[in-house]
C-alpha cells in the first residue's frame, strides 16, 4: 500500500496517470450535466411558492457545495505538502485554487441573481451565508496573490500553505451559518432530519447537476495538476525526454 501512495506522489506519475484518468471524469460529467440541465428545465414542476425561479437551484448548490469542497482540497493539500514536504501536493493546491474561485464566484452570482425576486434585494450584507462565501471568495483571491507575489517556489508553497489552513475555518461557518444565525437564506434541503424536503422530480436533476459538476471538476483539476507538474518539473529529466519524445 505504502509503495502505491509513494508511486502516486510522484509527478512523472502522477502525470501520466492524470491523463488516463481524465477522460473517466469528463465523459460521465457531461453527461450527468446533459441530463439535469433537461430534467432541471423542462421535466421539473416548478415550485410552489418560486414558481420557475426556483430552477437556478440547478447551478447555485453544485456551485456553493464545490466552492467548499475546492477549498478543502486546497488547504488539505497545503498541510500535506507542509508536513511531508510533498510537491505534488503543493501543486495540487495550486491547481484547485482558480477553479475554486471560479465556482465561489459562480455560487456568489446565481445567489444574488436567485435572491433578487425572492428577498426583494440583489445582495445582503448582514446575512451570514452571503458574507461567509463571500469571505471564501477572498481567501482565494487571497491564497493566489500570496503565491504570485513571491518568486521562490519553495517559500510560496510554505506561505500560501499557511494562508489556506488558517482559512478553512470558515468552510464549517458557510455551512452552518443558516442553523447558528437568523439568515434569509433558505436551511438545509438535501442533507436534514427527515429526508431531502424536495419532490423527486426535482430532486433526481439536483443530484444529477451535483455529480456532474463534482465529475467535470475532478476533470478541471486533473488537467491543471498536469500543467503545473510540467511548470514544476520543467528542469527535471523526464520531462525534457517527454518534450523530445513529442
Amino acid at each position: 500500500m505504502w509503495t502505491f501512495f509513494h508511486k502516486l506522489a510522484s509527478p512523472p506519475h502522477f502525470y501520466r496517470l492524470a491523463k488516463t484518468l481524465i477522460p473517466w471524469f469528463a465523459v460521465p460529467g457531461y453527461l450527468l450535466l446533459v441530463y439535469g440541465t433537461y430534467a432541471g428545465l423542462f421535466l421539473a414542476p416548478p415550485d410552489y411558492q418560486q414558481g420557475d425561479a426556483f430552477r437556478i437551484i440547478y447551478v447555485h448548490v453544485p456551485a456553493a457545495y464545490l466552492s467548499m469542497m475546492a477549498y478543502m482540497i486546497l488547504a488539505v493539500a497545503g498541510g500535506i505538502g507542509l508536513i511531508w514536504r510533498m510537491k505534488l501536493a503543493h501543486a495540487v493546491a495550486a491547481s484547485a485554487a482558480p477553479i475554486g474561485a471560479s465556482f465561489t464566484f459562480l455560487a456568489l452570482a446565481t445567489g444574488s441573481i436567485w435572491g433578487r425576486p425572492m428577498w426583494g434585494t440583489w445582495w445582503e450584507w448582514t446575512d451570514p451565508r452571503l458574507m461567509s462565501e463571500l469571505i471564501l471568495l477572498f481567501l482565494y483571491f487571497g491564497y493566489m496573490a500570496l503565491r504570485g507575489a513571491i518568486d521562490d517556489t519553495a517559500k510560496a508553497d510554505k506561505a500560501s500553505a499557511v494562508l489556506a489552513l488558517v482559512g478553512a475555518v470558515n468552510v464549517p461557518i458557510i455551512h452552518f451559518s443558516v442553523e447558528w444565525w437568523s439568515s434569509l437564506h433558505q436551511g438545509p434541503t438535501l442533507v436534514r432530519e427527515g429526508g431531502p424536503a424536495m419532490d423527486t422530480a426535482m430532486l433526481y436533476p439536483l443530484l444529477a447537476m451535483i455529480f456532474g459538476f463534482t465529475f467535470v471538476f475532478g476533470a478541471m483539476l486533473l488537467r491543471r495538476i498536469r500543467t503545473e507538474v510540467l511548470h514544476r518539473e520543467r528542469r527535471t529529466r523526464w520531462v525534457k525526454d517527454l518534450v523530445l519524445a513529442d
